[in-house]
């Protein structure tokens, strides 16, 4: 038998032992399975690995957004050393880390203080609940008018109240930063009372039958079985705050501020944040691969910050279970 027709008798055995797999049971539940995550694999390729890896290769390039493919020029990694020299970047990934440092924490501390209060068998409390969760509901926009309206530094009611009893007052009332406590509160509250309500009662009884006040009770039951939970919402409240992009705008315009249009306008320097800065990159002049450069940048640093958070969370983090 030669070659030429010992290959089709092969390939006619392979093919009838395929036949005979697919009628056994586990060839069978073998193709549900993969019926079943054919539509999330093809969600996964066409619209993550697909877009990931086409996001990586425009950074590389001078890609503007207008141009036709065959005048995009490869630059290698020429963007991302312009963007460690963009003094402008710097300046806006300054700002937004030091909000993060200290706005984190504090959010952190009003949600888990709330859901403390709120956790309590007190009356009305589903109807407070419902009251400190409505600002995370609330159109943004109008919520940016509200605080303007309140805490501008210029012309808040607040200012105008004090001006009364001392002319010229005009205190600087951190606009950005109590409007994304107020309109982030309410959910991280949420998360907060259902980590609470899974704590057992039998806990607390027991230490209070020990001795414990109130506050012992709290330090040494709840916060711990809390702290995985912690652990959650400070991966969460960081990632979130280190994308703020539409509040400093709102916040900007309303203030009388000359902004540009749409999508890319400038805030104010000290609200001047990082996604600020990319999109008016990419909106405003066009420099799709620089723009994309510095996202990647910023998913980099996201990721180091997640990973330092997840390491050292063995020494603060407690669970019920054994952890591998």
């Amino acid at each position: 038998m030669n070659a030429v027709t010992a290959r089709p008798l092969r390939l006619g055995r392979r093919s009838a032992r395929a036949r005979t797999w697919l009628k056994s049971r586990a060839g069978r539940e073998a193709l549900a399975l993969y019926l079943f995550i054919a539509p999330w694999a093809l969600g996964l390729l066409l619209l993550t690995v697909v877009p990931v890896a086409l996001g990586v290769l425009t950074s590389l390039t001078n890609y503007d957004g207008i141009s036709p493919l065959n005048l995009v020029k490869f630059v290698g990694g020429a963007n991302y050393v312009r963007a460690f020299k963009d003094e402008d970047a710097r300046q806006a990934f300054g700002n937004v880390a030091l909000l993060s440092l200290w706005l984190v924490p504090i959010g952190i501390t009003v949600s888990t203080t709330l859901a403390v209060l709120l956790n309590q068998d007190i009356k009305g409390k589903g109807l407070f609940r419902t009251i400190y969760y409505l600002p995370t509901v609330f159109p943004i926009v109008a919520g940016a008018t509200l605080w303007i309206s309140i805490a501008d530094k210029n012309a808040g009611l607040l200012n105008a109240v004090l001006s009364i009893f001392r002319p010229g007052t005009a205190v600087n009332w951190l606009l950005l930063s109590l409007f994304v406590i107020w309109s982030g509160t309410g959910g991280g509250m949420v998360i907060m009372l259902a980590g609470l309500q899974g704590i057992p009662q039998e806990l607390k009884d027991a230490a209070r039958i020990d001795g414990a006040n109130s506050w012992r009770a709290f330090v040494h039951i709840t916060l711990p079985l809390l702290t995985p939970v912690l652990f959650f919402q400070l991966i969460m409240s960081l990632i979130g705050t280190l994308q703020i992009y539409v509040q400093p705008l709102l916040l900007s315009a309303g203030s009388g501020v000359q902004v540009g249009s749409g999508l890319a306008g400038t805030p104010r320097r000290p609200v001047y944040m990082y996604l600020n800065h990319v999109m008016i990159q990419i909106l405003a002049y066009q420099r799709f691969g620089y723009g994309t450069a510095l996202l990647w940048i910023m998913f980099v640093i996201l990721v180091l910050l997640t990973l330092v958070i997840f390491r050292t969370s063995r020494y603060w983090v407690y669970y019920e279970v054994e952890q591998g």
